[in-house]
């Protein structure tokens, strides 16, 4: 039915997760440049840009399944994006001190050859814990929240900070794996074992 499956992301925590669920595929990053917000609630948002990133690779490989995705953390309707130095890391970590946020994953299954497209966007909720100044320029000094949605990283040291979670955890590090494998069963593919069989001419 499709010629193979291509995540549209050159993330290693996507690839990790996508390699869990034990189906084949490639990995051809969008290089996309996003685009800021633009007034859109987050989840439109993160809804979007996985749109947007799946397009663009599968304008080159049209008979392929594209998966794009795209994390944002937002905090009610603010947006907190990846920071672009260490003070901006640092007052975001502050602003989330104490608080619940969102962290919406946007996820986009496309071929266009076959005219499939499939986009949502996948809500899970973090609750931090009171951190102090110290903490904060601690970690910041790692680089470890240079280039993550919110300035940390779940899977990483940044897993210190969190206090409790509501929904998928896959969710919140970058990739909802429990909706795309009901998406791969929607469309018929197999995952494990049985995962060859999709590639077809």
């Amino acid at each position: 039915m499709f010629a193979g499956i291509i995540l549209a992301s050159e993330s290693p925590r996507r690839k990790t997760l996508l390699e869990k669920m034990e189906t084949e595929f490639t990995v051809v990053p969008s290089e996309l440049a996003e685009m800021p917000p633009m007034g859109d609630s987050p989840n439109a948002y993160a809804a979007r840009t996985a749109l947007e990133k799946a397009v663009k690779v599968a304008q080159s490989y049209p008979a392929h399944l594209v998966i794009g995705a795209d994390t944002v953390v937002a905090l009610g309707d603010r947006i907190m994006g990846k920071p672009k130095s260490k003070k901006e890391a640092a007052l975001m970590l502050s602003i989330l001190s104490g608080q619940w946020h969102d962290v919406w994953t946007g996820l986009c299954v496309l071929c266009l050859h076959h005219n499939i497209q499939i986009v949502k966007a996948v809500k899970s909720s973090v609750l931090f814990r009171d951190l102090t100044p110290d903490q904060i320029e601690r970690y910041v000094e790692t680089g470890e929240p240079m280039d993550k949605a919110g300035s940390y990283a779940i899977q990483e040291n940044g897993k210190e900070f969190v206090r409790r979670i509501k929904g998928s955890y896959h969710n919140i590090v970058g990739l909802p794996t429990l909706e795309l494998a009901k998406i791969f069963q929607q469309l018929g593919i197999a995952t494990g074992s049985g995962s060859i069989g999709i590639f077809k001419s």
